[in-house]
């Protein structure tokens, strides 16, 4: 038997036993945003799913700040023992391409699941004269630079659907952030901006009130949360998708044993009725896929915004 070969035996062997009394401690979650978000939310709501099928209590653990970046960089330096686990969002995607990051945001992590997806509703005050994707595009072509969109801050997901809107249409808007998607929906209902692509739930009451008029989902397929809605690709504009995600991940070197189990466990808790119901409730569609899957994904969302975030020159804050 060769060296090399002896080696690959003892790393599986001493990953396999790690994974055989895994786990034997608290396990702690860390989240990028500060408590009482949706990230937070959706976060508390898996963790008692997660600790009562691991034997273990799954602790929260805060690190808000720089758009995710705080709570992944200490994730990605943490022992790669499967007790540091991180939910992921957008950010770790855009960040990439809006700062200078310590660590690489792929090769410094383990994938472990997509947890869910939620997309946005953009939506227009009724003084713009547009009901369609493609209306909505022939008019920006006539006023171009004139039609301002609110957001809820450079770099977040409002913001990039209207930048990856205008990169594939070649419309010219202008961008006024806002600190918070409540502050720019109320601007966008007072008619001090023309549209926003807004989080589905808080919009679509406002379209059920006849406040706003809808014109497309931001996601690749439709929702039950906005039925007859369709979305952008379908409306004229082919392959654009744009979601807000949370996944799981662990440090790069975490035993493939324990990512798996880990992996099991999460979707085994995604699809329990009650936690679908309410995260469904919360605008947000359950996945859980594999460890594969959603690293293609990561490496996918990160390859696609950097392209984006280049062209619009937009810069991090």
């Amino acid at each position: 038997m060769g060296r090399q070969t002896a080696l690959i035996i003892l790393l599986l062997a001493s990953g396999a036993c790690a994974a055989q009394g895994y786990p034997s401690k608290p396990i702690r979650f860390l989240v990028g945003f500060p408590p009482g978000g949706t990230n937070d939310i959706l976060a508390r709501a898996l963790a008692p799913k997660l600790s009562e099928a691991l034997g273990q209590p799954v602790v929260i653990e805060n690190r808000g700040g720089a758009s995710t970046a705080i709570a992944t960089e200490l994730a990605a330096r943490s022992a790669p023992d499967g007790y540091t686990i991180v939910l992921n969002a957008p950010g770790h995607a855009t960040n990439p391409a809006l700062m200078k990051l310590s660590f690489d945001p792929v090769r410094d992590f383990a994938f472990i699941t997509l947890l869910a997806e939620s997309q946005n509703l953009l939506v227009v005050h009724p003084s713009l004269p547009v009901d369609s994707v493609k209306s909505l595009i022939a008019i920006s072509k006539q006023r171009p630079g004139e039609i301002n969109y609110g957001s809820s801050g450079i770099g977040t997901t409002p913001h990039l659907s209207a930048e990856l809107f205008q990169y594939m249409t070649g419309a010219r808007w202008v961008h006024i952030p806002y600190k918070g998607s409540g502050i720019g929906l109320s601007a966008l209902l007072s008619g001090e901006v023309s549209l926003y692509f807004a989080n589905v739930p808080a919009a679509i009451r406002h379209v059920q009130a006849g406040k706003l008029r809808p014109i497309a989902l931001s996601g690749s397929k439709r929702t039950a949360a906005a039925p007859g809605i369709p979305t952008v690709a379908e409306s004229g504009l082919p392959g654009f998708a744009v979601t807000s995600w949370f996944g799981v991940a662990a440090p790069a070197k975490t035993p493939r044993a324990v990512v798996d189990r880990l992996n099991s466990e999460i979707v085994r808790a995604l699809n329990a009725p009650d936690l679908r119901e309410r995260m469904q409730g919360m605008g947000a569609d359950p996945v859980g896929n594999t460890p594969e899957q959603y690293t293609a994904f990561v490496q996918n969302e990160i390859a696609k915004w950097g392209k984006v975030i280049k062209a619009a020159g937009i810069k991090g804050e």
